[in-house]
């Protein structure tokens, strides 16, 4: 099996770092627009999509900054991790995704991204 590479996707959205982190940490604010449903216990969140469940620990977090979760099923280096930084030169607030693919499922796996991003400024009022 090919080793999958880290790829980065950069989001501007207009909104607070804090209202923004809500939707990326908190079971109910993925909800909104990541998962069918989430639960969280222990800092396992618990994910469900179509009647498929995935199961993901926080490895790192730093309050409107970033989380990086583990999918509990992949390598111990791979991860995903939303993040929240400010441009410092229009002082917007980016979401930055990092994310492991294969190296030829990257376009598609960004798509899907995209596609997920596009319900969460939705919810957002984007």
């Amino acid at each position: 099996m090919s080793k999958k590479q880290q790829y980065t996707l950069e989001y501007p959205v207009r909104c607070s770092p804090t209202i923004l982190y809500e939707f990326l940490a908190n079971p109910s604010g993925l909800q909104e627009w990541f998962a069918d449903k989430v639960d969280e216990r222990d800092g396992i969140y618990y994910f469900s999509w179509n009647g498929s469940e995935d199961e993901a620990e926080v490895m790192e977090q730093e309050e409107e900054k970033f989380i990086r979760f583990h999918w509990l099923h992949a390598p111990k280096d791979e991860f995903f991790e939303f993040a929240i930084e400010k441009s410092e030169v229009t002082n917007q607030t980016i979401l930055v995704i990092k994310d492991f693919a294969d190296k030829r499922e990257v376009k598609d796996q960004s798509r899907l991204w995209d596609h997920q991003v596009k319900d969460l400024f939705h919810r957002l009022g984007n």
